[in-house]
């Protein structure tokens, strides 16, 4: 006997694919997914009714899901609407659920109107109608004992509840309303405002027609398993809908093509692949070439030598070292794993050099471009600087592409080698991951800046700080056993004055990384630095704005962020070209200048388990991130370790139960649960239905000079099917699905980012919000969200005020500029000012690096 069948229609939310996976498991259902605006099916088609009905005869039940908007808006429904007016003879067992649940109310009659105050990831006890009217009545909540619920809306369903004297009430609340017959209220909540009682309808039935609603969302982690009954009560009464009216749905599976299922061939993965008979275009093309780029790192084998790494010797030391004069550079510092501290930041225990980053191949990729570009600069294969295009076909994405390219030279894990092995390293942009959500901001900038840019690492480094090793390695080439080159990195090391020159150790700043160390405000105005920080006022008047639209509906939680603007004389740091000199430390006493000054500055003063430093792409990147945003290993494992909620250490917040004690309050609470339940969907688009945990919720852990709120939520990928017909998914698909950060842009992630992009002035974030990371040769990865972070590009510079230069008596020079981005999640519990100066004390760190006085 075949499984059920139900028909989910998604309005775009950012947790339904929590509910499908719900869907999937507790009814043991296949559950096919269509957007609520499909192309197949539009309402202005002449043969639109007819369409519905024939595709709704392939399923067994509906489920309307939440989504962000109004239940009064046509575009923000879509499809909910007609089926609620389908004609007797067509009719389908349906549940709303949030935003289909209000449009069911509407359809009948009801009204929506706003919340005296949104709840956004509040959990709530659930008042049901436990023993009356029966299931065989339509009550599937009858027999659920009490439970728990998380909610997630700012609108609800006015029947004329608050009509009804409190006297009267428990006599009255599960009748009808007389002026809305149609409507039997299930469940409520009560909302205490100080003065008054919200009473909040949380769940309805049809009286006479299999429709029911859930004004609180089943599928979230925080929603007790108790509660699940009621989905189950949902389907034997749909079930039983059926049997008794006659319906029987068609075998055989709809055929629109835009419908889906979990796990998704989304974006990145290019279903038609295996089966096209057809010579394959596009990327495949320039894959299979032959030429010198896309032979780039073919066949190699992995070699490696270790060193014990003196105390004394930092990440720092070793790229100045070895790579002075050197252009690009790829650093993925954990610079916060070498203090003595509570074992928590063993989660960067790991650094890694790129080495060599200027002969290696970058793969860049610019938002809304239909090709890739590869490229490798002059050394000893090519004697000329090389480039080359790689056209994408009209179904293929950058993600296919660095897919094939990644599988033509993977290779089997290595015992003894834990961490990296060399493969993929550099970043992604915040607008890359716009891009894969569909929200097309990219279009019509003004520049050609890749939104992608990947080195292929042969040569590199990896310090185990928790081992105190110094792991030498190289993907060599055939005829090689990179036994020479990896002694001549040893030798180099070795024997330079900073390795065996233990004097110069300061072995107090291990004891200092464990005090708090606040970022410096420099004491001396330097005329070549100019700042330009968010204005205060307006910045609340954001906060206020983005507070209107959760207000409205269209949003659970809004991440805004501003950037403060540095500019300074391009002599103060160090061009594209930069010279031999570029790696070397600020003179004592003088400000740091370079990039590489900059990040040792940083680096210095707020130590973290994901720092980096990046030249790449014609970008400078400084991060002392403390973010983790996705692992993944070669076994199909994943995980993701979302953070809201930070105190730092001081001498009235000292100890861990303390932090908690200030963390563990419903505003800080409910930013975690939204992204956590935003991170399972997310991994739920490519791992599928019940694959996907959260080991840990909302705990305070403790660091060097923090205590955070984490979450930790892990899944595992789906085993290839039959013989490689279809490809095994890997980390790049989880990397793709989830960018960018749900913790940069709030939920719904999609929506979310249409009204950020409005709010914070229709400007780019570029590297603020987006991440760095790897993925390796074996399939494993660590990228890390780039925050508490600076950058510049190459290509951006600002002219000088010439009246400030003729002060100098010097002629007027282009300036680079630097960029900082800071901000926070704004959700109804948040206060304008609050939000203000949240973002200026996680400015102020950044901010510090550079010499000048600020009035932050």
């Amino acid at each position: 006997m075949s499984p059920p069948r139900i028909l989910f229609i998604d309005a775009y939310d950012s947790f339904s694919n929590n509910i499908v996976s719900l869907l999937t498991t507790t009814l043991e259902a296949e559950v096919d997914i269509l957007p609520i605006d499909p192309s197949e099916l539009s309402p202005e088609s002449p043969g639109f009714t007819e369409d519905l009905t024939s595709l709704l005869r392939h399923y067994d039940a509906v489920v309307c899901g939440p989504g962000p908007g109004s239940p009064n808006l046509p575009q923000d429904v879509g499809l909910m609407k007609y089926i609620w007016e389908l004609e007797p003879a067509h009719i389908v067992p349906v549940l709303g659920i949030c935003l289909g649940f209000q449009s069911l109310v509407v359809s009948c009659g009801g009204i929506v109107k706003k919340l005296q105050t949104g709840l956004h990831g509040m959990i709530r006890e659930i008042d049901h109608a436990i023993h009356r009217p029966s299931l065989e009545e339509g009550n599937i909540f009858c027999g659920v004992p009490l439970f728990k619920a998380t909610l997630y809306h700012s609108l609800h369903a006015d029947i004329g509840q608050d009509g009804i004297a409190a006297g009267n009430w428990e006599a009255s609340k599960w009748n009808s309303p007389a002026h809305l017959p149609d409507i039997v209220p299930l469940a409520w909540v009560y909302e205490n405002r100080g003065d008054d009682t919200e009473r909040i309808l949380m769940g309805v039935k049809h009286v006479a027609k299999p429709f029911w609603g859930l004004q609180y969302h089943p599928e979230s982690i925080c929603t007790e398993p108790t509660g699940h009954q009621v989905i189950q009560n949902w389907f034997k009464e749909a079930m039983r809908w059926n049997r008794v009216n006659g319906r029987t749905r068609e075998l055989e599976p709809s055929s629109l093509s835009t419908i889906t299922r979990l796990p998704k061939p989304n974006a990145h993965i290019e279903e038609s692949m295996e089966r096209s008979e057809k010579p394959l275009g596009g990327y495949h093309s320039w894959l299979n070439s032959g030429s010198e780029l896309a032979s780039f790192g073919l066949n190699r084998q992995y070699r490696s030598h270790s060193l014990r790494l003196p105390i004394h010797i930092e990440v720092p030391d070793i790229v100045e070292i070895l790579q002075g004069d050197k252009k690009d550079f790829i650093i993925l510092d954990s610079a916060s794993a070498k203090a003595s501290r509570i074992g928590a930041d063993v989660r960067g225990k790991y650094s890694i050099i790129a080495l060599d980053v200027d002969e290696t191949m970058k793969l860049e990729y610019r938002a809304g471009d239909r090709h890739a570009t590869a490229r490798c600069p002059s050394f000893q294969q090519f004697p000329q600087e090389v480039s080359e295009q790689i056209p994408l076909g009209p179904r293929q994405t950058i993600w296919q592409m660095l897919a094939e390219f990644w599988t033509k030279r993977k290779a089997p894990l290595v015992d003894y080698a834990p961490h990296f092995l060399g493969g993929f390293m550099g970043f992604t942009t915040y607008e890359l991951g716009l891009e894969g959500i569909d929200v097309k901001v990219y279009l019509d900038r003004p520049h050609n800046r890749p939104d992608l840019s990947f080195a292929w690492v042969t040569k590199s480094i990896v310090i185990d700080h928790t081992q105190g090793t110094v792991r030498i390695q190289q993907l060599t080439p055939p005829g090689s056993d990179g036994k020479a080159w990896m002694d001549s990195v040893a030798t180099k090391l070795q024997t330079s004055a900073v390795w065996s020159d233990g004097l110069r150790a300061d072995f107090t700043k291990f004891a200092q990384l464990n005090e708090l160390t606040p970022p410096s405000t420099p004491k001396s105005i330097s005329i070549r630095t100019q700042i330009l920080v968010p204005d205060a006022d307006e910045y609340e008047a954001k906060v206020r704005t983005c507070q209107d639209y959760i207000a409205s509906g269209d949003s659970y939680e809004l991440c805004l962020t501003d950037q403060t603007h540095i500019t300074q004389t391009r002599s103060c740091s160090a061009p594209a070209s930069s010279p031999p000199s570029a790696l070397a430390p600020a003179e004592p006493g003088a400000a740091p200048g370079t990039p590489w000054q900059l990040y040792r500055a940083l680096r210095s003063q707020q130590p973290a388990p994901f720092g980096s430093f990046v030249r790449l792409g014609g970008a400078s990147l400084l991060s002392s991130s403390p973010e983790r945003f996705l692992e993944f290993g070669a076994d199909g494992s994943c995980s993701m370790r979302p953070m809201k909620g930070t105190v730092r250490k001081s001498r009235a917040v000292s100890t861990l139960a303390r932090a908690e004690a200030i963390l563990h309050v419903p505003k800080e609470e409910a930013e975690n649960l939204m992204i956590v339940d935003l991170v399972r969907h997310d991994l739920h688009a490519v791992c599928g239905p019940g694959r996907v945990r959260v080991p840990k919720l909302n705990v305070v852990e403790e660091y060097a000079s923090v205590f955070q709120m984490i979450s930790v939520v892990e899944g595992r990928l789906p085993p290839a099917e039959g013989n490689g017909e279809k490809k095994k998914l890997t980390g790049l698909d989880v990397l793709a699905a989830s960018l960018p950060p749900g913790s940069m842009t709030g939920a719904p992630k999609k929506r979310a980012c249409e009204i950020l992009h409005d709010v914070e002035g229709r400007r780019e974030r570029s590297l603020y919000s987006g991440v760095v990371g790897y993925m390796d040769v074996a399939g494993r990865g660590d990228w890390s969200v780039t925050i508490r972070s600076l950058f510049r590009w190459d290509d951006e510079v600002a002219v000088a005020d010439q009246g400030q230069e003729q002060q100098q008596q010097q002629q007027q020079q282009e300036r680079e500029v630097w960029h900082i981005g800071a901000g926070g999640a704004v959700t109804a519990l948040s206060t304008a000012d609050g939000e203000r100066d949240e973002m200026f004390v996680k400015l102020k760190g950044p901010l510090g690096v550079f010499d000048v006085d600020d009035e932050v």
